[in-house]
C-alpha cells in the first residue's frame, strides 16, 4: 500500500450552542450534553460533522442550536 494516497474527506465543522437549561432534563440527556463538551447555557463548542456527533445532537435537539461554520 506504499505510495497510495487516501481520499480526503470534507469534514466540515459545526458549532453547537446550548440554548436551554438542563434543569428538568433526564440524566441521560445531561450525559449526552456533557459528552458534547457543553456545561453552561449559551456555551458554544465546535465538532466535526460526523455521524456520532449528529446522533448525539439529535437526542437533545430541543436543548441545542446547531450552525455550520
Amino acid at each position: 500500500m506504499k505510495g497510495q494516497k487516501m481520499a480526503k474527506t470534507a469534514n466540515k465543522q459545526i458549532k453547537i450552542k446550548l440554548v436551554k437549561s438542563l434543569i428538568g432534563s433526564s440524566e441521560a440527556q445531561r450525559r449526552v450534553v456533557a459528552g458534547l463538551g457543553l456545561s453552561k447555557k449559551n456555551q458554544i463548542v465546535e465538532h466535526y460533522n460526523s455521524a456520532t456527533i449528529l446522533g448525539m445532537v439529535n437526542k437533545v435537539s430541543h436543548l441545542l442550536e446547531v450552525t455550520e461554520g
